[in-house]
């Protein structure tokens, strides 16, 4: 496994649609198994393709650190209810905005073997399948936000 290099608001490459996966090989799983590793390192909860410059409709998720989701071609069938929060990016460090998202989200996609399943998610989780699912159609949260970006500081016991 190794660090990649997380790509920044400015980047053309986070506003480009992302093609989906046909087939998963080694270097899909080392890229998968990298995009987890970057987005811990990062104290990240979610990561998409293209912030390590990959154009691929693959996603990681792990909202608790405990149940690592893999997102392959993922199609958000239904969602319901809302939620408002602050919302921050990898890609956009620093910041955060005011988003308003579905409370519920079932999503369809595949997994590392390519085979169907089927993500429900509610809460952080939900906000999570929604934010990574729109890199991959080149949308960033700045872009949905229901007011400007702030500024956020860290105490140093959070990093």
């Amino acid at each position: 496994m190794a660090l990649r290099q997380i790509r920044y608001d400015g980047d053309d490459i986070l506003r480009k649609k992302c093609k989906e996966v046909k087939a998963v090989t080694e270097r899909t799983r080392t890229l998968i198994d990298d995009m987890f590793e970057t987005m811990y390192d990062a104290n990240g909860v979610g990561l998409a393709a293209p912030q390590v410059g990959i154009l691929k409709r693959i996603v990681v998720i792990d909202v608790d650190y405990e149940t690592p989701l893999v997102l392959i071609n993922p199609v958000i069938v239904e969602k319901d209810g809302e939620q408002v929060g602050d919302e921050g990016c990898l890609s956009l460090p620093g910041k955060v905005a005011t988003v308003a998202r579905p409370e519920h989200v079932i999503c369809k996609c595949l997994n590392e073997d390519m085979e169907e399943i089927t993500i429900e998610g509610e809460g952080l989780l939900a906000r999570a399948i929604c934010h990574e699912l729109d890199h991959l159609d080149g949308v960033l949260y700045k872009d949905i936000a229901e007011g400007p970006l702030r500024d956020v500081e860290y105490d140093e016991e959070d990093e």
